[in-house]
């Protein structure tokens, strides 16, 4: 069975990265960060979730997302490789903050999320 539980550290990186890189649509009132223990799946690190468009109207709720790391994997990977995780995520997230996705390609790819870690470590 899976487990899920908030992830305030993950929170915390999110916001920093936020902070420090041009990702200012992200509403971080309406993002989630979860751990989960258990997961099935094989080679997923992390994803991100969306609260879908008729879920929102149905419960009368803005877009809210969620961002979740697979503590298995995830918890074993360096600082680096970790925050290179969480920039992919955030990537997904359209700058619309409407409830979709952006796709891999062409938007989330390895060569932006490496230059988009390289502004990271410029703006400490």
């Amino acid at each position: 069975m899976i487990q899920y539980e908030l992830a305030g550290d993950i929170s915390e990186s999110i916001r920093d990265i936020i902070r420090k890189l041009p990702m200012t649509h992200v509403d971080q009132s309406r993002l989630v960060c979860v751990r989960s223990k258990g997961s099935g799946s094989k080679r997923i690190i992390a994803r991100c979730h969306a609260l879908p468009r008729i879920m929102q109207l149905a419960l009368n709720q803005k877009p809210h997302y969620v961002i979740e790391v697979i503590s298995e994997r995830f918890d074993k990977l360096n600082k680096e490789q970790q925050h290179k995780i969480l920039i992919h995520e955030l990537m997904h997230i359209p700058h619309a903050f409407g409830g979709g996705f952006r796709a891999h390609m062409p938007h989330v790819t390895q060569k932006k999320v490496d230059r988009m870690y390289k502004q990271f470590l410029e703006a400490e």
